[in-house]
């Protein structure tokens, strides 16, 4: 698939077809990724691919505890959004609502639909990125950024979806017990992959995106 329309076609999967997928096909996209530009190359990415029972066992902890009321202590804390940033989160909420039929009232469908995010959309595979704790914690994160889109769009070209999310991971000691990543790792963010299901109602969305005009400067141009 051509570069500029694989960026353009790319959106966030929310339903995925239950086929598993390749292993080989994960390790060429993850190949791929590899060229990702790291900051003076220093590559901080290391990744952990889960399927299968793993992957289930993660899912199952996760809701538990999501359900159990206890507090997700992820390892890159973050501040809720302000100002439009916040409005362009709740724009986003309106719509995947209104495709699924979630009635803003109904607090049940809305909580199955947030325990989706913590099962990685059930998607068949998940890759889980982290870096090493001795880094600085914000500068890998712009190479972090850089091999999730890469991986995002080499995905496109073996016909997969994906959606980068940080709810698979907002409670890190249970994706330490089953996918044995250890302490001395901080899990940064990870990307649900899988075959898309194109009859499953969130996956229409299209999101919005600000004008060009509206978020540059331009200099010293005539």
């Amino acid at each position: 698939m051509d570069v500029i329309e694989a960026i353009r076609v790319r959106k966030s999967i929310r339903g995925y077809k239950p086929d598993p997928v390749p292993k080989e096909v994960l390790r060429e996209i993850l190949d791929i990724a590899a060229r990702s530009p790291s900051s003076v190359n220093t590559q901080p990415w290391e990744t952990t691919v889960v399927t299968g029972e793993v992957l289930d066992n993660i899912r199952r902890a996760n809701v538990e505890m999501l359900a159990s009321g206890v507090v997700p202590q992820p390892d890159m804390p973050f501040k809720p959004y302000e100002g439009i940033y916040r409005q362009r989160q709740v724009d986003l909420a309106i719509q995947i609502f209104q495709l699924m039929g979630i009635a803003r009232e109904d607090k049940e469908k809305r909580a199955e639909w947030m325990q989706r995010g913590f099962r990685f959309f059930d998607a068949p595979a998940a890759i889980i990125l982290s870096v090493d704790r001795s880094l600085d914690e914000s500068r890998p994160l712009f190479d972090i950024g850089a091999i999730s889109q890469t991986i995002c769009l080499a995905a496109l070209n073996y016909g997969l979806g994906t959606c980068i999310e940080d709810q698979g991971i907002m409670f890190p000691e249970v994706v330490r017990k089953y996918a044995g990543i250890p302490e001395s790792k901080r899990v940064i963010a990870s990307i649900a992959i899988g075959y898309p299901d194109w009859g499953f109602p969130a996956n229409k969305l299209e999101s919005q995106r600000e004008p060009v005009e509206s978020i540059t400067t331009w200099c010293g141009f005539d």
